[in-house]
């Protein structure tokens, strides 16, 4: 299909991934190239598949979805990012601002929204679902969180958000150091910045903060 917009797929939901790789695969003008089940899988296709769009699914388990982003991002500069997730808290939504997506859209969106998302970004537009554009704001200066309501999480940096989310999945320190291909000690170090910059000081508690957060499932 020549000058077709072609997509590469990662999501953990297997339902989701064939609904939504069917109904984009009979759109004229678009190409599905690959469907993935894992963020790291999604950096491995791109590299190989070099896809003009990228859609990630935000939590999905090993590798965090915003790093295989930022990898994605990094090797392959023209690739637009869009990320699709049941999640719209402003720590998810600055950390996909922060790897430069394109488009956020939330899974409540129907396959029309999405298939105009990826026309748009092509286009060299800039998608939001209605729940997430409430929480930006969008100048000359590009696209930023707005300042209000929020929350401890927003003291955190993007890096310490990915690691507070493997902890929150249960990982030890030295799984999320083997996963972030970062040294057990530089680990341990973010840990111990999470909890002080939190008042939390242990595991438990940091999972209930996730989870309360909208950054882990219950």
């Amino acid at each position: 299909m020549s000058g077709a917009i072609t997509v590469l797929l990662a999501d953990d939901h297997t339902l989701v991934l064939r609904m939504l790789g069917d109904r984009l695969a009979g759109e004229p003008g678009i190409q599905v190239v690959g469907c993935v089940g894992c963020a790291a899988d999604a950096v491995a296709e791109a590299e190989r598949l070099r896809p003009d769009v990228v859609i990630l699914d935000i939590d999905m388990p090993g590798v965090t979805s915003f790093e295989a982003a930022r990898t994605i991002r990094a090797g392959l500069p023209d690739t637009r990012l869009i990320f699709l997730s049941a999640f719209f808290n402003d720590a998810y939504i600055d950390q996909a601002l922060a790897v430069e997506a394109t488009a956020y859209l939330t899974k409540s969106e129907p396959p029309e929204t999405v298939i105009q998302a990826i026309r748009g970004v092509m286009a060299g537009q800039r998608h939001f679902s209605p729940e997430v554009e409430a929480r930006i704001v969008v100048d000359r200066g590009g696209v930023r969180l707005a300042g209000r309501g929020r929350s401890r999480a927003s003291t955190l940096s993007n890096r310490e958000l990915e690691i507070l989310r493997y902890v929150a999945r249960g990982l030890s320190q030295k799984e999320i150091a083997g996963l972030t291909s970062r040294s057990s000690k530089t680990v341990h170090k973010h840990c111990n910045n999470i909890m002080a910059k939190l008042d939390i000081h242990d595991r438990v508690e940091l999972t209930r903060f996730a989870i309360r957060e909208g950054l882990a499932e219950a």
